[in-house]
């Protein structure tokens, strides 16, 4: 994934800490698919996760220099490596503000270490990557592209945070058009609304992919085949069924929340190959 050198970034909605407290978590991130497998296995809310934390005052709470506000050019990346999420947070505003009636940008991503106060809840690394409907933002754990590398194998890299933090846009675009609240209506399993949630934000990152580099003000200047694969590479590592596997050694289809590895890469594939968000209607689809 290449850059717009002369593309300027605005990062009035980016952060490297802070949140605010209450409320409960929707979970739709990808990072906390362990977490959320174990709660599931010992019959546990996982919308309950969040907000029943208790802040250990020991642990780490990013405090520090919001480091993202110096990012007001893509080449700003060369000194900030993390200016590059800015990047991808500006491209995919302008982009689904450019498709859907009366968008509004995500409130604010928020880069945070340890744990952060959200408006869903207290969040801890442990989760991972997630979009909290309660205060509309986006919020990424600094470790966690390694804890990617380490507990799923799937290489971290830019594409691959890319579609990470597409797919937890894609939540925010599900809240903008108003079908994530259809998650509310529980329950697990291979054709839930949990599932159906989370394959159509996947289907949301694809249609952002064959559309990015097409803004040519935009921060990203191409995205390439190897890009894709490896995108898809992450979407089956963090498949359902995959991850079962490895963790307890079976395959509970009953108990699936994101889906499993090839439905995760079908319905990537299948916004990408449309680049058209109307061909990402999970809902009504008879086979996920």
């Amino acid at each position: 994934m290449d850059f717009n050198e002369n593309a300027r970034l605005d990062p009035s909605r980016s952060t490297s800490g802070g949140g605010s407290g209450g409320g409960r978590i929707a979970v739709g991130g990808v990072g906390g698919l362990v977490l959320i497998l174990v709660a599931l296995f010992f019959g546990i809310d996982p919308a309950n996760i969040l907000g029943s934390q208790t802040i250990d005052p020991t642990s780490s709470v990013s405090t520090g220099a919001n480091t993202l506000q110096k990012c007001t050019t893509v080449k700003d990346i060369e000194t900030t490596p993390q200016c590059r999420f800015v990047a991808y947070q500006n491209s995919l505003d302008r982009y689904w503000g450019s498709v859907v009636q009366g968008y509004t940008p995500a409130e604010q991503f928020v880069m945070f270490s340890g744990q952060v106060q959200t408006g869903c809840g207290t969040a801890t690394s442990e989760v991972g990557p997630f979009y909290c409907p309660g205060d509309e933002k986006v919020y990424l754990d600094e470790s966690f592209f390694s804890t990617l590398e380490q507990q799923f194998g799937a290489t971290s890299t830019r594409a691959v945070e890319a579609y990470v933090m597409a797919h937890e846009y894609g939540h925010h675009v599900q809240n903008q058009i108003g079908v994530l609240g259809q998650v509310s209506r529980g329950g697990t399993g291979a054709d839930s609304a949990a599932v159906r949630s989370e394959l159509q934000a996947d289907c949301f990152a694809g249609v952002w992919f064959a559309n990015a580099a097409k803004d040519t003000q935009g921060p990203i200047a191409q995205v390439s085949e190897q890009d894709i694969r490896e995108a898809r590479a992450a979407a089956q590592a963090i498949g359902d069924d995959r991850i079962q596997q490895n963790t307890t050694g079976r395959v509970d289809r009953e108990s699936w929340t994101h889906g499993s590895s090839a439905q995760r890469e079908k319905w990537l594939l299948q916004g990408y190959r449309s680049g058209d968000p109307n061909t990402c209607d999970t809902w009504s689809a008879r086979t996920l």
